[in-house]
């Protein structure tokens, strides 16, 4: 391959590597989720809920569409709520979500090697269901 080949080839490598990483930039910054202070009252599901949910819940193999883990998806308000087994809204002590965020299960969730929920994030679930699990 001669010179000018060569650096045609390494330059379209690098700009589609280049649009390949930039187009795939949709992480959500960790830190900055778990610095986010959930209220105390009037949690709004889209502002806190269901960005927590995203980060930390629909991870590839669990709550999400396509994978279901424990035949749950949380990437919506409808999936979310569609079962008063997981979301029981006005009785945080009656929902699974809560017993399973709380570790009062024999499967706490996020599981072991994941990234925990702060207290803040747990206590903002139980709050939003506790004030009947609306779609606010």
């Amino acid at each position: 391959m001669n010179k000018p080949k060569l650096y045609n080839f390494f330059f379209v490598v690098l700009f589609i590597s280049f649009i390949i990483l930039s187009a795939c930039d949709d992480t959500i910054n960790q830190d900055e989720l778990d610095n986010t202070i959930i209220p105390s009252s009037n949690v709004s599901y889209s502002v806190y809920i269901q960005p927590l949910f995203n980060a930390r819940c629909n991870n590839s193999d669990c709550h999400n569409d396509s994978d279901r883990a424990g035949g749950l998806s949380l990437t919506s308000y409808a999936n979310a709520t569609e079962s008063y087994l997981v979301v029981a809204p006005g009785s945080p002590d009656n929902s699974t979500l809560i017993w399973a965020v709380e570790g009062k299960t024999t499967e706490p969730m996020p599981p072991v090697g994941f990234r925990p929920l702060t207290s803040n994030q747990i206590q903002g679930i139980r709050t939003w269901v506790k004030e009947g699990a609306k779609n606010n």
